[in-house]
């Protein structure tokens, strides 16, 4: 199999890997089915950005893309990339503009018999408490300088102080929602300004907010603990950092073009502007990008607990009666420090993990005291007329990925064309046809999100597990969907 003058190599059914050639360091890994890669080999750039990120100063064993990749900035989405802390590098085409944009889940007593009369009443009212579309505001009070300079370099701990949710739901977030090394002063004051109006904010594109239903259970022992049954309600929320976040990518995106020249760092793209992890740019770039982080974790934190009120209101019962909790919390566009093995000894490296997902196994230190038997949960939203995935990270992941695994579903096709296949069509009804109750801020939203834009997220999720880097525990089908 070749792809432009590089040969690619099958490893085995699920993996695939293009040898360190040219300027390459490491070689290039991609998860998926040949004919996928036949599929992304056609139509997309995406193997030559894995091609790009295996030639970033100090980047160890491999340049990986998981099987829902697609083109990105920089990166590609769905792209793992380690680098060594002393040796490496830092780039934000490998976070993305979207810092930590994540997914969680929250579990109920509720079944989906106990909502299906009061559905469309749930979704309105959701649609109506929390913010959706680009620009969205006024969640909750509008944020001060103290606030969010607070909650910057706290994390979630500041959502939860002020009323939204608990402390068990630090427990169930993974780092237990902050970054410590962020600093609000590496932030500029324009990303703060965005950020003031926007917390417990949707946004737009494919964030969302879903009501789903628990369809089928593959590992009753992993669902149990979980928290999990077959035809329980759960809520499953999609969103990042905001203009916050976008901000701070967009200022270090021209400090880090600079500074790979002031390096002399030679790059094959200049979207993967880098700089030397131990330099001040690239320590500045990681304080901000923490800071982001955290912006993003109280973000969702918000929406939980506003989801969670509507639903009590909406249902007139009780906190008892929804018995509502976070299940767990994970980011999928972050760099974050680790340690790993590398050659058998352990490195401190700086994991960039664009569109792909923390994949930690049983026993691991990380992980909540409850989730030491299992692995850590693993997220992974289809689109919003299929299906989502729940699994638990495997010890094979430790070995082969860095504890990483994929994200989502992955664009098939772009916005563009999405929207052209949506004209003059009746889309809502179409959704409500598939069993799926959307209310959406524009037309447009929706004819992007389509089910038809996306990889069947069963084919993408299916790959890791038959490779061995994640299991699933349970599948859920979406009813109600809130958009931007």
């Amino acid at each position: 199999m070749k792809y432009k003058n590089y040969h690619i190599e099958k490893i085995h059914d699920y993996l695939f890997e293009i040898p360190a050639v040219d300027n390459m360091l490491v070689p290039g890994r991609i998860y998926v089915t040949e004919k996928m890669m036949d599929t992304i080999i056609e139509e997309d750039e995406s193997i030559q950005q894995v091609i790009n990120v295996a030639q970033l100063p100090g980047i160890q064993k491999y340049s990986f893309g998981m099987p829902d990749i697609h083109w990105g900035y920089g990166f590609p989405i769905g792209g793992v990339a380690a680098t060594d802390y002393k040796e490496g590098v830092i780039s934000p085409g490998g976070v993305g503009y979207d810092i930590n944009c994540g997914v969680r889940l929250a579990r109920t007593d509720l079944t989906v018999d106990d909502i299906k009369p009061h559905l469309r009443k749930i979704i309105v009212n959701l649609f109506k408490n929390i913010p959706t579309g680009v620009g969205s505001s006024g969640a909750i009070r509008k944020l001060g300088d103290k606030d969010m300079k607070r909650l910057l370099r706290e994390g979630m701990s500041w959502a939860v102080e002020n009323g939204f949710g608990d402390s068990g739901d630090l427990e169930n977030t993974e780092e237990k929602g902050v970054l410590k090394q962020a600093e609000p002063g590496a932030v500029s004051q324009r990303a703060i300004e965005r950020g003031k109006p926007q917390m417990g904010t949707l946004g737009s594109g494919n964030h969302f907010l879903e009501v789903d239903v628990i369809d089928t259970i593959y590992l009753p022992n992993e669902a149990e603990i979980l928290g999990l049954f077959k035809n329980q309600i759960v809520i499953q929320i999609h969103t990042g950092s905001r203009g916050c976040g976008y901000q701070i990518c967009d200022d270090f995106l021209k400090i880090l073009a600079r500074a790979s020249q002031k390096y002399h760092i030679s790059l094959p793209d200049r979207q993967l502007a880098c700089a030397p992890i131990g330099s001040q740019e690239g320590q500045d770039y990681l304080a901000a990008m923490a800071a982001g982080a955290n912006f993003a974790w109280n973000n969702r934190q918000v929406i939980m607990s506003l989801a969670k009120k509507t639903i009590m209101e909406t249902l007139f019962i009780s906190p008892s009666d929804l018995n509502f909790s976070l299940v767990y919390d994970v980011c999928h566009n972050i760099a974050k420090i680790e340690k790993h093995k590398v050659e058998g000894k352990e490195r401190k490296l700086c994991l960039h993990r664009k569109g792909a997902t923390r994949a930690f196994p049983p026993k691991h230190p990380d992980l909540p005291p409850k989730y030491q038997e299992i692995g850590q949960p693993i997220l992974i939203p289809g689109d919003m007329g299929r299906y989502s995935f729940v699994c638990v990270g495997t010890q094979k992941a430790m070995e082969e990925t860095f504890g990483s695994t994929c994200h989502g579903a992955g664009r098939l096709q772009s916005r563009k064309k999405a929207k052209m296949m949506g004209k003059g069509r009746d889309l809502f009804n179409e959704m409500e046809k598939m069993g799926v109750f959307v209310l959406a801020k524009g037309y447009h939203t929706v004819a992007e999100e389509m089910p038809y834009a996306y990889k069947d997220v069963a084919t993408v999720t299916d790959v890791m597990e038959k490779a061995g880097i994640s299991r699933k525990v349970a599948k859920l089908k979406p009813i109600g969907v809130i958009k931007g």
